[in-house]
């Protein structure tokens, strides 16, 4: 198996060294895995392009790319130049230092990563590490997902349809913010929402005078519907929600058609 992997918290982040020793276990002796990553922190750029500015890739050994661009440049990068030609079975991005439930999938450079190797036909899965009071300051707040990242993805990839008409499949799984024995299991979920809580801005002034702000994220253990994402991993499941880059509100098509007509 040949496996693409990137992320959006950059080349040296702790997590992808989590998601290579995941992809190399996946690959098996005979496999290969190779990264192609953002050279700096890219995290809540969502599923930006470098569509006005270039990007320089830089060859870091060992199958191994920094490149300075989002995760979805990283990914056309992979399959349109050091994969050229020799496409790969899956793409993997992540793990990510914090949740990607709820809201925060709409932000998320990881889910970008994964939602352009959909596009690209190829199969793709975002990978990330809820954090909180339980694993936070562990020696290895990534013990969930290093423990159980390689039977999930399996099973995701046992059953993923393979060839699909129009958008492709991608899957955004969340561990749980506790250590690997205590996660309870893995839930199949709809992507939640955390209701009354949002983004937001925090001015601060400089020692020269001027005026900056600073995005703060909401409340991360806000609840939500019951059986969503988030839910579901503040009570100790791993989720996994599939999804398609397909914005259409289907539910909306035939009212609004009528209001047309």
């Amino acid at each position: 198996m040949r496996i693409l992997i990137t992320n959006d918290d950059g080349i040296n982040a702790p997590g992808l060294k989590v998601l290579t020793e995941i992809a190399y276990d996946l690959a098996g002796p005979d496999g290969e895995v190779w990264t192609v990553a953002p050279a700096f922190e890219q995290s809540g750029v969502g599923h930006c392009i470098s569509y006005t500015h270039p990007m320089m890739v830089s060859d870091m050994g060992d199958r191994r790319f920094a490149a300075e661009g989002s995760p979805a440049d990283c990914v056309l990068a992979g399959l349109h130049d050091v994969l050229l030609d020799t496409r790969p079975d899956v793409v993997l991005s992540g793990v990510n230092r914090g949740n990607n439930s709820a809201e925060n999938a709409l932000y998320s450079g990881t889910l970008g990563g994964a939602m352009e190797a959909a596009l690209q036909g190829i199969p793709a899965i975002a990978l990330s590490q809820y954090y909180g009071p339980d694993n936070a300051h562990a020696d290895d707040p990534f013990e969930a997902a290093r423990v159980h990242g390689i039977e999930v993805i399996q099973k995701i990839l046992g059953h993923d349809p393979g060839d699909q008409d129009g958008y492709r499949l991608f899957y955004n799984v969340n561990f749980p913010p506790v250590p690997a024995a205590a996660v309870k299991g893995t839930r199949i979920t709809p992507q939640g929402i955390r209701e009354g809580t949002c983004f937001s801005v925090e001015p601060h002034n400089s020692p020269s005078g001027r005026r900056f702000l600073w995005i703060r994220g909401g409340d991360q253990r806000a609840p939500t519907a019951p059986g969503s994402d988030a839910a579901e991993n503040l009570a100790g499941y791993i989720s996994i929600t599939p999804m398609r880059a397909d914005l259409t509100a289907h539910d909306q098509l035939d009212a609004m058609r009528d209001a047309f007509r």
